[in-house]
């Protein structure tokens, strides 16, 4: 049953970022992974999504909560609903200045799977939401 693996696939994946573990994080990527940042652009490969998580690691200490997962039959798609947690670290470039905030926040994630690995991965929240939360 292909659509159950890949439902533990992005549990696993969810579980590793909560852990802040960046090693099993990236294994569960393809190399050639594409990460559309929500409301920004495109990057291609664990390099620049290893950059990402640096600068995120940095920045915010985020965990997934109330996950979600949907997935298609065949398994080549799925779909994440969840609930972000977190403390904005140390400001981020073109954001409001980062003093400690928490923040509680409705996101989502659409993924395509290839080979068992995470091949694409587009994040959707609501910025404005995010800056209402932390510029208080």
């Amino acid at each position: 049953m292909p659509h159950v693996e890949t439902a533990r696939l992005i549990e696993a994946y969810y579980d590793a970022f909560n852990a802040q573990d960046t090693d099993r994080f990236l294994g569960y990527l393809a190399d050639d992974v594409v990460h559309d940042i929500n409301q920004g652009g495109r990057e291609t490969g664990k390099d620049a999504f290893r950059a990402f998580l640096g600068r995120m690691n940095r920045c915010y200490e985020e965990k997934i909560v109330d996950l979600f997962v949907m997935t298609n039959a065949d398994g080549s798609r799925a779909a994440a609903e969840f609930t972000v947690l977190g403390v904005y670290l140390e400001t981020d470039d073109g954001l409001p200045e980062a003093e400690g905030q928490q923040y509680k926040l409705p996101a989502g994630a659409f993924f395509e799977i290839r080979n068992g690995k995470v091949a694409r991965i587009s994040n959707s929240y609501n910025l404005s939401d995010w800056v209402k939360q932390v510029a208080g």
